[in-house]
């Protein structure tokens, strides 16, 4: 019932705002007495007074999904103890398709992908495995799957076989934590 009564009185606490905004709007889109509307553009054309689309900035590319904020970074990677050779595979397919990718953002990559096989048993018995990222690049996308993927031919993207393998790549993951490196010493 507190509850019930808390969302009511907030209800009615922004009853005259709602109101307000709904007759500015309306007031605003009425013309004054006398006066015509003004024209609606073609369809397709931009209202008068704004740029073409083709003169708007572009949009900003989108963050990526995995990505580090300083000069090194590092993923702590859990991976199922039966799946040790699946994960291997994957992280060598990634080095080899960034040493090979035609896309120059992704080939910049190359030579900074290292990864490491812990010794002793991680969480669960997982195996514990250090992607080191060296130099990383902020705003660079380093998600797994994000990456290999965009070392992928259009026909190996439409292949079936690529859905299974990035469930095969998937399903050997247990867990991962990310780790932004600053430099520190001399």
């Amino acid at each position: 019932m507190r509850s019930f009564v808390t969302s009511f009185a907030f209800v009615l606490a922004l009853a005259p705002a709602a109101a307000f905004a709904q007759n500015s709007t309306t007031t605003a889109q009425q013309p004054p007495a006398g006066q015509q509307p003004p024209a609606q553009p073609p369809a397709g054309q931009p209202p008068a007074g704004q740029p073409p689309a083709a003169a708007q900035p572009p949009a900003a590319p989108a963050a990526p999904k995995l990505g580090f904020k300083a000069p090194a970074g590092m993923l702590i990677v859990q991976v199922k103890p039966d799946q040790t050779a699946v994960f291997e595979e994957m992280m060598d397919k990634i080095k080899s398709g960034v040493a090979n990718a035609t896309d120059a953002d992704v080939k910049a990559q190359a030579g900074s992908w290292h990864y490491y096989k812990g010794t002793e048993p991680g969480q669960g018995g997982n195996v514990m495995y250090i992607v080191l990222i060296e130099p990383a690049k902020p705003g660079t996308e380093y998600q797994f799957f994000e990456v290999i993927q965009k070392t992928l031919t259009d026909e190996e993207k439409r292949n079936p076989a690529t859905g299974e393998m990035y469930k095969k790549y998937n399903a050997a993951i247990a867990g991962m934590s990310l780790i932004n490196l600053t430099p520190a010493g001399k």
